[in-house]
């Protein structure tokens, strides 16, 4: 009898550079939704997409039904995964996480314009940041911030647990926000107004296992040359003050410093 296959199929551009995908890729594998993947290249998109864009989810059980935007994929697979917590189950919280996931979905729009997302690259020296990016960088953190503290008063009034992400548990929140968590890494963004509660979430984020196994496929695609994009590496190429390179596998996080 042949082995009937999961009803969601992913695909994506190689997630390790891709902000979208690894959003989607997240949240598949943290709460370990059964799926099958595909990684396409940026060209192929519009032939395996009807937006032209990807990621997209197909639902076999809907008829292939196609489901594009990040966003609405993680909505679709909430919906779809009812026992699972990819949202705070307190209502409050979930209002709070879908605001910041929404937020992140559609703003921070210079950092995102600006900043490639490439999980391997780390760039050091005269890294130009202007100053509409460090308007966003503190933006984030007072986010990350205020999201770490109204949670903990919020779950110590309940008397529930506290899990040490954004809302408590793992949520689709979190996940929206790992790519940027990578820009601090990569081009080592300004983290001087980071606040304990915010580097004890980033330093969760970087040594939780689910996590750490997604970094290891990110290193696994790297070695496949097809999965090189090659416009999102060494973005200021020609510049002598900035110096590029890929930090290794055994990088780990170590506060406010670890950007550098």
């Amino acid at each position: 009898m042949a082995t009937q296959q999961p009803d969601i199929h992913f695909i994506s551009a190689y997630t390790r550079y891709s902000s979208w995908g690894s959003r989607v890729e997240a949240v598949l594998e943290y709460f370990q939704i059964p799926h099958t993947r595909q990684f396409v290249q940026l060209a192929e998109a519009k032939r395996v997409s009807p937006s032209g864009f990807v990621p997209l989810v197909l639902c076999r059980s809907l008829n292939d039904t196609p489901i594009c935007d990040s966003l609405a994929i993680c909505e679709f697979l909430a919906e779809s995964n009812p026992s699972l917590p990819l949202w705070p189950r307190d209502r409050q919280l979930r209002a709070l996480a879908r605001t910041a996931a929404a937020r992140m979905h559609s703003g921070f729009t210079t950092i995102r314009n600006t900043f490639c997302t490439n999980f391997l690259g780390r760039y050091t020296g005269d890294i130009p940041i202007s100053d509409a990016a460090r308007s966003e960088i503190e933006e984030i953190l007072n986010l990350w911030d205020a999201a770490r503290k109204g949670t903990k008063e919020r779950l110590e009034a309940l008397g529930e647990a506290d899990e040490g992400f954004l809302f408590g548990s793992f949520s689709i929140a979190d996940a929206f926000f790992w790519p940027v968590l990578w820009r601090f890494r990569s081009y080592g963004f300004p983290m001087e107004t980071a606040s304990a509660d915010v580097l004890a979430w980033m330093a969760k984020m970087w040594s939780d296992s689910a996590f750490q196994r997604l970094a290891q496929g990110y290193y696994e695609q790297a070695k496949d040359p097809e999965s090189r994009i090659a416009h999102y590496d060494d973005i200021f190429q020609g510049r002598g003050d900035i110096q590029y390179g890929q930090f290794p596998e055994d990088w780990t996080f170590a506060g406010k410093s670890s950007g550098k």
